[in-house]
């Protein structure tokens, strides 16, 4: 009865996984469609399509695998969710960008608002993969490994980063606009306001790594001898 439990408990999470996922997809390439200038992850990842022959979401899965790397220096083991993460959104972001579900506008009124809708997708697309502390996104994890190390705020942590990231692709020819410096500036508040409505905590959150989850749910239970 308890390891049907915990499989209840894991099937609940997943919908909140897969909203997350598809709202981070689909608000990166609004944030492309606007074309005001690329988010600041967004610019680093066109940096490096720019400067190795890969796609926009492949520079996004290279960029993930590589700081999963660096966060497991500082033993965070990456979870199901951030293997997800990483493999899912550039993939899913490519099959956005590459079909006419976003059409292109050169309002400049319509433009301000999908960039701005796409931030807040984005924002909200943290929240909701995050809560179920299944392992967070690469990017995510950087972020939450810092708030934890320094204890400054999320969106202190969170501005810092997507400002060093944003120099970094400008340097490898990523498209910066307005639109770049909006994102850089509002986007941690963004988030962290997410986080507060959904009365998530970064520095309190425990997220099950990939070997807490297969000793749970894949290892077959141990029999107590009488």
């Amino acid at each position: 009865m308890l390891n049907e439990n915990k499989w209840k408990t894991l099937l609940r999470k997943t919908p909140n996984l897969i909203m997350g996922l598809v709202l981070f997809s689909v608000g990166i390439a609004l944030t492309v469609r606007a074309e005001l200038g690329l988010a600041p992850w967004s610019v680093f990842h066109m940096g490096l399509a720019n400067v190795l022959p890969i796609t926009f979401g492949q520079a996004t899965q290279l960029t993930g695998f590589v700081i999963i790397g660096l966060t497991m220096f500082a033993k965070t083991i990456p979870g199901f969710s951030t293997i997800l993460y990483t493999y899912a959104v550039g993939v899913f972001v490519d099959i956005v960008l590459e079909s006419s579900l976003i059409l292109h506008t050169d309002n400049i009124l319509l433009r301000l608002i999908m960039l701005t809708i796409g931030m807040t997708m984005i924002a909200f697309a943290s929240y909701f993969y995050l809560s179920t502390e299944l392992g967070a996104g690469p990017r995510d994890a950087l972020m939450e490994v810092m708030v934890k190390l320094s204890s400054k705020s999320v969106r202190l942590i969170r501005t810092s980063i997507e400002v060093i990231v944003l120099l970094l692709g400008f340097l490898m020819g990523g498209p910066v606009g307005i639109g770049t410096v909006i994102s850089a500036l509002f986007t941690g508040s963004i988030v962290q306001f997410a986080f507060t409505i959904g009365k998530y905590d970064p520095k309190l959150a425990k997220h099950m790594n990939i070997i807490e989850m297969s000793k749970i749910y894949l290892l077959p239970k141990r029999k107590i001898a009488n």
